[in-house]
């Protein structure tokens, strides 16, 4: 059905009830229940944005919060003035001092600060979410106290256009992205091939034309996303996938505006469930689904890891549908019950192999 299959690392899952701590560990009670205490001091570089983002800063800084509520660590985050690596690495180096000497960082824009700060920092551990650490040459150097993330993007695409096909039946759609970067055009061709699937095999008839699929060049030009969602409806595109940051929240947006006003429009989602981000009246929202990587889930398993001394240094991990590390939100108030069945057995045909989705364009629209 598709031509190939997407290389996939595997990350092992820690199911111990109790961890034994790299660093020293007491115990303290919550709510009813013992959890180890850890003297693990867990830092995190925000990207731009803020930490709550709904978007990469915020479910990695989620991750760090659950760490803290299950096994006690201790956490800070940081802002950065700018987005450069002097600024990035100037917020390390204040983390580090601070004894913070776990790291993790959000996002591609940290690749060179990374490179410099694992052997600068050589008693510390760094995890970079979808970014390899290197010098400007793009060529990936991961250290023994570095590991870095990536997920199975087109699989979660694939996934919200499948449930996007199945629900809405039939229309059209489009797709906003913000940077024309790998992740961001997996997911365009993850969900250009969740259509196709759902429209050969599960008798739906959603479209998406070329004129419809576009890069915006950013990820925080609100006004902009808010443009180009508007055009898009304007010709008739019902549902927008919109991977794109602040770009897609400026979508969003747009669709809110459009169905407080008794428009039929629909947004699909990115990174994290934007449900509420969707709400416009009485709990209803234009958030159709959304493609989801689980950063809290890969934040705090890494976190667990370090604690049960099997921190991964050195490698690079993919999260993927074969991992649980890819999705769409399990519950969604606008997709019906049908669809959600239907969607979770498409998920476990690609965790069986019985589907493969491809990270690669193909003959698919850019």
């Amino acid at each position: 059905m598709f031509k190939k299959k997407f290389a996939l690392g595997l990350v092992s899952l820690l199911t111990a009830s109790t961890l034994l701590a790299a660093c020293g560990t007491d115990t303290k009670e919550t709510s009813g229940e013992k959890v180890e205490k850890s003297d693990l001091k867990v830092g995190m570089v925000t990207d731009a944005g803020t930490i709550d983002d709904k978007s990469f800063n915020q479910g990695t800084w989620e991750g760090i919060l659950a760490a803290k509520e299950e096994l006690g660590i201790q956490e800070k985050y940081l802002k950065p003035a700018g987005e450069i690596e002097a600024e990035y690495l100037k917020e390390i180096g204040n983390l580090y001092d601070a004894d913070f000497k776990f790291i993790v960082t959000p996002g591609f824009k940290f690749e060179t600060a990374i490179y410099q700060a694992q052997s600068k920092y050589e008693d510390a551990k760094f995890v970079i979410l979808d970014g390899n650490p290197h010098n400007g040459d793009f060529v990936p150097d991961v250290a023994d106290n570095t590991v870095s993330i990536f997920f199975a993007e087109h699989e979660s695409g694939f996934l919200a256009g499948v449930a996007t096909a199945l629900e809405l039946k039939e229309g059209e759609a489009g797709f906003i992205g913000g940077m024309e970067i790998p992740a961001v055009q997996k997911f365009n061709w993850g969900f250009q091939q969740g259509l196709k699937y759902a429209n050969e095999n599960l008798d739906t008839n959603l479209v998406i034309n070329k004129e419809n699929v576009l890069y915006q060049g950013s990820f925080n030009d609100v006004a902009a996303g808010g443009q180009i969602a508007a055009q898009m409806y304007d010709k008739g595109v019902n549902v927008i996938f919109a991977a794109a940051g602040g770009v897609g929240v400026g979508a969003i947006n747009e669709a809110k505006t459009r169905a407080s006003n008794g428009d039929d429009v629909w947004v699909v989602g990115v990174d994290v469930d934007q449900y509420a981000d969707g709400e416009y009246a009485d709990g209803k929202s234009v958030v159709l689904t959304s493609a989801i990587k689980k950063l809290a889930h890969a934040t705090q398993e890494l976190i667990k890891q370090e604690l049960d001394g099997k921190f991964p240094g050195g490698e690079t991990l993919t999260y993927s549908v074969e991992n649980d590390g890819v999705g769409i939100p399990e519950e969604n108030p606008n997709l019906s019950e049908d669809t959600i069945t239907k969607v979770k057995e498409v998920y476990e045909k690609i965790k069986s192999g019985d589907i493969v989705v491809s990270s690669e364009q193909g003959d698919l629209i850019k």
